[in-house]
């Protein structure tokens, strides 16, 4: 990898980009709420679930095959992607948080001018546009591999979870980085198995989290947006 390619992918999972994942918890706040989650213990092993069950087959594969898409600037397939990606959201709180900071990065790339003018144009004309789209974009901009790609993309979700766990459980500083040490193999693990995922394979199949999700909602007391 080149210097310049891990600077920016650097850049890209860093919780200062400012795209607004900080106020997110993706169910993980609901989950807490109807007890799946109240230890150090039950939140490292919710997290890894998801990496696991979710990203690694939904999340991931589809961000993999937007990166191939930017590559060969196949503006049909990137839109009809981009909008069954957003359709397969399961709640508007799950909705909104892709679009909103799809929108967000799809801004920052635009501002700082990455890529070149085309791609650009056609980043500008999602409306709306899911994160993962955004993201590859930004990744292709800067010459990323779709390996080192997913595992940015990853480390930034699983480091996100454990962030929101810290102040949802509540649990202490020390707990939250056993629990992202914890995960650096199954991030290997889902990326080799999302490169390995055609696009009919990929599965956004999580009844649990969409109904966690959907409670969330209406939950009387939160932090988070999701």
């Amino acid at each position: 990898m080149q210097t310049a390619e891990l600077t920016a992918l650097l850049h890209l999972a860093s919780p200062a980009l400012p795209i607004g994942a900080f106020s997110y918890s993706q169910g993980l706040e609901a989950a807490i709420e109807h007890g799946f989650i109240h230890d150090a213990d039950s939140a490292r092993d919710w997290i890894a679930s998801g990496l696991v069950n979710v990203l690694a087959r939904g999340e991931l594969p589809f961000l993999a095959h937007q990166l191939q898409r930017w590559h060969a600037h196949d503006e049909a397939a990137l839109t009809a992607a981009n909008d069954e990606y957003i359709a397969s959201r399961e709640s508007s709180e799950l909705r909104r948080e892709t679009e909103q900071m799809g929108w967000s990065l799809a801004q920052l790339c635009a501002s700082l001018e990455w890529g070149d003018a085309a791609r650009r144009a056609t980043l500008a004309a999602f409306k709306p546009i899911a994160q993962p789209t955004a993201f590859a974009f930004a990744a292709f901009a800067h010459d990323a591999a779709p390996d080192a790609m997913l595992a940015a993309y990853a480390f930034c979700w699983v480091e996100n979870q454990a962030a929101a766990a810290l102040k949802a459980v509540p649990l202490g500083q020390l707990a939250g980085q056993r629990i992202i040490v914890a995960l650096r193999a199954p991030i290997d693990d889902a990326v080799r198995r999302a490169l390995a995922t055609s696009p009919n394979q990929v599965n956004t199949f999580a009844p649990q989290l969409g109904i966690l999700s959907a409670r969330h909602e209406s939950q009387y007391s939160r932090l988070f947006r999701s």
